[in-house]
């Protein structure tokens, strides 16, 4: 099955291609961005690979509008998160998905495996996102809040290892490290609540 991560973003307006093909240059030379479809002032899909022709990722623009499978994308999501937990988090979401018009869809393929596939692949990625007004969504993973800290359990129950999170009380996001395997951390987190034995870093607001 393929495997993807998404930035979804507020703004309907996307970088130019020769902008993303311009940095990827300069911060990956050993990689290349070539146009799949579309042209470069209407581009719809992209191809990250390495100079050896090796596949690292396919990029697609797809706008959310009426109905688009950007569309259809976004009322999937607010479905099958609409009882998620933290509960804060889930109603936080959906208002966000709701003003998203932009997803960017990235397919990880097989270069994207490999240690400066993977890095390339997350400056890509990275150059979507940090335009503002995005989160980040990954298959497996979840969902980020704007800052890029995940905001609900979507893990399988077997995952372990180090996290970073962020937990809304109270109109503000509170940021912190959790080991996804410890189940007094994961408890607090599901019900809401920053592990006892751990201090946030205290966010932004959430207002949206």
């Amino acid at each position: 099955m393929s495997y993807y991560s998404r930035v979804l973003s507020k703004d309907p307006e996307f970088p130019a291609f020769e902008d993303l093909l311009a940095k990827i240059a300069v911060d990956h030379p050993e990689f290349k961005l070539s146009l799949e479809s579309g042209d470069e002032d209407e581009w719809e899909s992209l191809l990250l690979s390495s100079l050896d022709n090796v596949e690292v990722a396919l990029l697609e623009r797809l706008p959310v509008t009426p109905g688009s499978v950007g569309e259809d994308m976004i009322a999937d999501f607010i479905e099958d998160t609409r009882e998620a937990q933290p509960e804060s988090a889930a109603v936080w979401l959906a208002e966000y998905l709701a003003e998203v018009q932009t997803i960017y869809a990235i397919q990880h393929l097989q270069g994207a495996f490999t240690e400066d596939g993977s890095n390339a692949l997350h400056a890509l990625r990275s150059l979507l996102w940090e335009r503002g007004d995005a989160i980040i969504q990954a298959d497996n993973e979840g969902f980020t809040n704007e800052d890029g800290y995940h905001i609900l359990w979507q893990f399988s129950d077997s995952v372990v290892g180090p996290w970073n999170m962020g937990i809304l009380q109270d109109e503000t996001w509170y940021h912190f490290t959790m080991d996804l395997g410890d189940p007094d951390h994961r408890e607090a987190f599901l019900s809401g609540e920053v592990p006892l034995d751990i201090t946030p870093i205290q966010g932004a607001g959430a207002g949206l």
